[in-house]
């Protein structure tokens, strides 16, 4: 059985405003509560925006092979997401190194050198410091957006398996 026509148009809607919800929640975190994005924060900003942008095709797409299509690359965008969100998090907690030049503080030589360099500095916060947790379970935003964006990609692989089925 495949999806309805109208439940695939939801839910391409669907992944496309959740996508933008969270993009607007990074937003208002950064510009409304002062909390400065770390470069892997920016990245992981990235696929919700193609999400949008896919979520908003497959909407006007019609074909069921073509919507199967854009589900699964929503799946892997979400996925990949997951993956980023889980690096981070990986960072965040001292289980690795961030191997981005952004990430790592990138000081060295001598005091006075290292002074020019924090004064010239205007690059992102650190990807090894979590700049909000939760109060009660302690986790980051990173580590809830490993979770939630593994569950966006399993959802539309599904979408994508369900539009595919004939």
């Amino acid at each position: 059985m495949t999806l309805p026509h109208v439940s695939a148009l939801l839910l391409f809607l669907f992944f496309a405003f959740i996508s933008a919800a969270s993009l607007g929640m990074a937003l208002i975190a950064e510009y409304v509560f002062g909390l400065e994005p770390c470069v892997l924060c920016i990245y992981q900003r990235w696929p919700y925006a193609i999400v949008i942008v896919l979520g908003l095709i497959g909407f006007f797409i019609a074909q069921k092979k073509a919507q199967a299509g854009l589900f699964g690359l929503i799946g892997l965008t979400m996925i990949t997401n997951s993956a980023i969100a889980f690096y981070h998090s990986g960072v965040e907690l001292k289980w690795w190194p961030s191997h981005l030049e952004g990430c790592n503080s990138g000081l060295s030589g001598s005091a006075e050198d290292i002074l020019a360099q924090i004064e010239a500095r205007t690059e992102a916060a650190r990807c090894d410091e979590i700049p909000w947790a939760d109060p009660i379970l302690g986790l980051s935003m990173a580590n809830y957006n490993v979770v939630f964006c593994l569950g966006l990609g399993v959802l539309a692989f599904w979408c994508a398996y369900r539009s595919y089925k004939k």
